[in-house]
């Protein structure tokens, strides 16, 4: 007798997903366990992500803060997700990503499918050439200081997906795991470092500041 679960996962879309997770390689998180090891084992692996997701009973473990020295001084923290998360993360990312990408605006660059700093560069460049002026500015802990409420308002205008909405907020609120063993918990922030991340600042972004200074200040774009 087969068992309904609650939603509808293709088992496809997590094989996919793990096969976009291998070509991007990365390190382990907390439990240690790497790529090559996470194939050891790959169909039970694969089969355990879909199961817990189509239930509702996946949960993310802790993510692993490393820390990275920055240029300017100081450090950033990235958050490393498990190889298994990461696959999770990566099935929501391939649906929800598309259903985001066309609200963004043509000069939004950052961490967008088939655009890169490159690009940025050379806009630029071009631009510098057509006015004799340029605003710059770097947005300081942007990752880190995320509105958790703000954000999953933002994502609940462009889904109503319930599976996806439960595991981004799931997401936001998992922990962090130090070096030293210790697990803090987020009340804010999205994890640099994961899968999903990097959409989610995007979305938040873009109405955080897109979508307000293309209203307030049309003449600069």
């Amino acid at each position: 007798m087969s068992v309904t679960k609650p939603f509808i996962i293709p088992k496809r879309s997590v094989m996919e997903a793990f096969k976009v997770v291998k070509a991007k390689a990365g390190s382990a998180g907390i439990d240690e366990q790497s790529i090559k090891d996470f194939e050891r084992n790959l169909k039970d692996n694969l089969y355990k992500i879909w199961n817990r997701m189509s239930s509702g009973t996946y949960f993310p473990p802790p993510v692993k803060a490393v820390a990275i020295p920055k240029k300017s001084g100081g450090e950033r923290i990235l958050g490393v997700p498990t190889v298994a998360d990461r696959v999770a993360q990566t099935v929501v990312k391939t649906i929800f990503e598309p259903a985001i990408e066309a609200i963004f605006l043509p000069d939004s660059y950052g961490y967008r499918p088939g655009k890169s700093a490159l690009d940025a560069v050379g806009v630029t460049r071009k631009r510098c050439w057509q006015s004799d002026w340029v605003l710059e500015w770097d947005i300081k802990g942007l990752f880190d200081n995320i509105s958790h409420d703000l954000l999953l308002k933002a994502v609940k205008k462009h889904t109503s997906c319930k599976w996806i909405l439960l595991y981004i907020e799931r997401w936001l609120k998992a922990p962090l795991q130090i070096a030293d063993g210790t697990v803090v918990e987020r009340t804010k922030g999205t994890p640099q470092g994961g899968v999903v991340s990097p959409c989610l600042a995007n979305l938040f972004l873009h109405y955080a500041f897109d979508a307000w200074i293309t209203k307030m200040f049309p003449s600069v774009l």
